[in-house]
């Protein structure tokens, strides 16, 4: 990913979240399921969902779930963890079996993968896998577009699973002692600062694939 395509993401993102665009109406759909009586079902099959072509990460949605309930917030970083690895099973099912039918439908319409991404990824797996998809799971890089590349690429499926499960609980129990220490302000300052919040994840996002090139030399 050059210059040029970093500049462009980064004023995408900015230009969505300015204009309530449509990643901004996906998260407060996601956050709705907080107030129903599905909320919980909602936290996994979200999780579940990102880890191969879901755009919204189900941090948005345990949040809101967590600062309602404070108490449960580990129990909700438990539900988004086992979610997850499954979903990431889904994504090596995915890339090792069905990829030669369903590439165009990931390229052309699931956020964050290109052939240049794709290409960035199997090259890193040749360096270490383990640590790729570690990196993956608990950063803002796209941890689905490694599931759906360690199957492609035949990375064992025990390597994915374990590091998806040290990754993904880092980053879920990491978020449930945020809200479990901080509560309700967290949610205040996501809805607060959502423009800003869209415009550094993306930044991150790009950076990671930046990474990922240069990290391989």
């Amino acid at each position: 990913m050059d210059s040029k395509e970093t500049v462009t993401a980064v004023e995408e993102a900015a230009a969505n979240a300015a204009s309530g665009g449509p990643i901004r109406k996906l998260y407060d759909w996601c956050i709705a399921w907080a107030d129903t009586p599905y909320a919980t079902p909602a936290l996994f099959v979200m999780s579940f969902a990102e880890s191969s072509f879901f755009p919204i990460p189900p941090d948005v949605l345990q949040i809101a779930l967590s600062v309602a309930k404070p108490t449960r917030s580990f129990f909700y970083a438990a539900v988004s963890v086992v979610g997850s690895v499954l979903g990431g099973v889904l994504g090596w099912v995915i890339g090792y079996c069905l990829w030669t039918a369903l590439a165009p439908y990931f390229f052309d319409f699931v956020p964050g993968f290109t052939t240049a991404n794709f290409e960035l990824v199997r090259d890193w797996y040749h360096g270490n896998a383990f640590a790729s998809i570690l990196l993956a799971s608990f950063t803002p890089i796209p941890y689905k577009i490694f599931t759906i590349a360690s199957g492609v690429f035949h990375v064992g499926l025990p390597v994915l699973i374990v590091a998806s499960l040290v990754g993904r609980s880092a980053r879920f129990f990491l978020v449930a002692a945020v809200i479990y220490k901080f509560g309700p302000k967290v949610k205040e300052y996501i809805e607060k600062y959502f423009n800003i919040a869209t415009v550094v994840m993306a930044i991150l996002l790009v950076g990671g694939f930046v990474a990922i090139k240069y990290l391989k030399h």
